[in-house]
């Protein structure tokens, strides 16, 4: 009688990977593979124990890793899960610090004729009505000097952009921001086209008309705040030829705000109703 042969299980490993289909539902692969070969087959990822609220963050954080880069899709993704988890009272926010450069001469007028008017609108004006910013903002801005350059076609709103002279509240988190030299800088913010418009030539109709508000008040140099996490904003500030200055982190907790600066004051924490940092920024 020949003596039992032993048997011995190949090595087997199970690998998991997640992915989008077309109809933005998450599904997860499972792999067995062993040496002689693999079998595969795929599934809603809920079916594997990853509950609805994690596969909306998994399929946010692999988009935001796609159009961010790791890094700033990692953060972006804590930053809404953090948001979504505290009901709004705990917030992350990444700011870069950019400069752009007013154009010494206006750009030559395009011969196609357009639609869209851009002119300076007032505290009154009916097309306010239309923005999608909260009224009281909107009032503190007018209130503060800021001018905003507006984009309409047929009485609707198509967008719209906001310029401030020598220094800057922010409006997100509590910061104030200085700049210097003040006669060859300006502040830039909250520009904003209607998603319908956003391939037309609204955008670069209204930095047209703000640079030549800028070129008539002596200004150089404009400078604004980006979101890290906006990666729409940072392809169009790119395009401007805009140059980084600073990088900001605001963490806010409550009645409570620490902030990060790659240029001084480096660290802050305000507490309360206590006032934030001032950060100057100066030119290029």
């Amino acid at each position: 009688m020949s003596a039992p042969v032993e048997r011995r299980s190949l090595p087997t490993s199970i690998i998991v990977s997640l992915s989008l289909d077309d109809g933005g539902r998450l599904y997860s692969a499972i792999c067995r593979r062993t040496v002689r070969g693999s079998t595969t087959y795929t599934a809603p990822a809920t079916q594997y124990g990853i509950s609805r609220p994690m596969t909306r963050i998994l399929a946010y954080l692999r988009e935001s890793v796609t159009s961010l880069g790791l890094a700033n899709g990692l953060l972006a993704t804590f930053a809404r899960s953090l948001d979504r988890a505290s009901g709004g009272r705990c917030r992350l926010f990444k700011y870069y610090f950019v400069a752009q450069p007013v154009p010494s001469d206006r750009l030559v007028a395009v011969d196609k004729p357009s639609k869209t008017r851009i002119y300076r609108a007032s505290a009154d004006d009916s097309i306010i009505q239309q923005f999608p910013r909260p009224t009281p903002n909107i009032a503190r801005r007018f209130t503060d000097g800021a001018v905003c350059h507006v984009a309409v076609r047929r009485d609707k709103l198509v967008g719209f952009i906001w310029i401030k002279l020598d220094s800057y509240q922010e409006d997100e988190v509590r910061c104030h921001y200085v700049l210097r030299p003040s006669t060859q800088l300006a502040w830039d913010f909250d520009a904003y086209v209607a998603p319908e418009f956003r391939m037309s030539r609204a955008f670069s109709q209204l930095w047209q008309a703000a640079n030549g508000h800028l070129r008539d008040l002596g200004r150089r140099w404009t400078i604004s705040r980006i979101s890290a996490f906006n990666a729409e904003s940072l392809r169009s500030h790119q395009r401007l030829g805009l140059t980084h200055l600073h990088t900001g982190y605001f963490l806010v907790l409550g009645r409570v705000q620490v902030s990060a600066f790659s240029c001084r004051p480096y660290v802050h924490v305000a507490t309360g109703r206590s006032h934030g940092p001032e950060l100057v920024l100066t030119a290029p």
